[in-house]
């Protein structure tokens, strides 16, 4: 990592990461001076608490994240804290001082700009850190087993990459809906996962998976998949036929390939596409209804704060190469303040 020694108290800038590259984040670059934003139309600004790590990160630095930004440009997109100032086009607007999480460009930073529409306010006791993945992981994860994949109490779900952010939120609300979990990660994580209430974890890299899980179920009704090429050939082969469900919402792993031939004659099964910024943008009133019932789950204790690891921003370089290479756990969070 780069870092730029020179400090700025000029109220006008900021420290922030830029990416010079899309050679990854080893070209991610500490600056003490980058130009304070301004909020633009449909935007809060706020004075950024913590900032949410997630593996869109990692593809934007490699240039490979579908509409990603360009380099250079100041990374992350996910962000809670304090409401500062408000751009124009904001219809009742949260006062200033309100803390919300919420989504936009920019995130590792001390002041960031995100979607007014989108923000939601950080719920009462909890910090700007513990409410990180609201509007990210557990929407995608709620998103995915309900108005997407249709889950009914007694089916079974596998959850691959169970330990991950979108993993861990959907290994709880899938026991919550009443559904036989399936979950796969490493082994050195299958402790966490199973604490979260899987029924069964499985190493996601053992040669005998499909056969495995078929064993132990018989056939799954729903997979949420956000692997990619090293597990979707897995999570087509263990679907029912016909009335089982392959969510997609992420390719850690890479692109897999699937043609009419196989959907027809090989895996008979339903696949849909996930990426929770577009049904937002898509299908608004259905996200309202997400966000709504994330409401009612915190109420009831069934999402309780997070609990992410929290790193100095300086340290967001080497947190980034350490998610792209698998060694994380959870949910994780940049502190732009140290």
């Amino acid at each position: 990592m780069k870092t730029d020694e020179r400090h700025s108290t000029d109220e006008r800038t900021s420290r922030a990461l830029v990416q010079r590259s899309h050679l990854g984040p080893r070209d991610l670059t500490l600056t003490t001076d980058h130009p304070r934003p301004v909020p633009g139309p449909g935007e809060y600004l706020i004075r950024v608490g913590a900032a949410g790590v997630n593996f869109a990160d990692v593809m934007q630095t490699r240039g490979t994240y579908g509409g990603g930004p360009r380099a250079p440009y100041v990374a992350g997109f996910e962000a809670a804290g304090e409401i500062v100032d408000v751009g124009p086009g904001v219809t009742e607007p949260l006062p200033p001082g309100t803390h919300v999480v919420g989504t936009g460009p920019g995130a590792f930073a001390q002041y960031a700009t995100v979607s007014a529409a989108g923000a939601l306010p950080v719920p009462d006791g909890w910090s700007d850190a513990e409410a990180l993945g609201m509007v990210l992981n557990w929407a995608t994860a709620l998103a995915a087993l309900k108005p997407l994949g249709g889950i009914e109490p007694g089916e079974t779900v596998l959850v691959q990459a169970a330990a991950g952010g979108v993993g861990q939120a959907a290994v709880r609300l899938a026991r919550h809906y009443g559904a036989r979990v399936v979950a796969t990660a490493s082994p050195a994580k299958h402790d966490t996962v199973r604490a979260l209430g899987a029924d069964e974890v499985l190493d996601g890299r053992r040669p005998d998976l499909a056969a495995e899980i078929t064993r132990l179920t018989g056939g799954v009704d729903l997979v949420l998949e956000s692997v990619g090429r090293t597990t979707f050939a897995t999570s087509l082969a263990v679907t029912k036929p016909f009335t089982g469900r392959v969510v997609v919402f992420g390719a850690a792993s890479g692109d897999a390939t699937l043609t009419t031939h196989d959907l027809v004659f090989a895996h008979p099964v339903q696949v849909k596409g996930l990426h929770i910024g577009t049904l937002a943008t898509a299908v608004p009133a259905l996200y309202r209804s997400l966000i709504a019932e994330l409401g009612t789950l915190v109420a009831d204790g069934v999402y309780p704060p997070g609990t992410p690891v929290v790193h100095p921003l300086a340290d967001g370089p080497a947190v980034l190469e350490s998610l792209e290479a698998g060694r994380t756990s959870g949910k994780h969070a940049l502190d732009p303040w140290r």
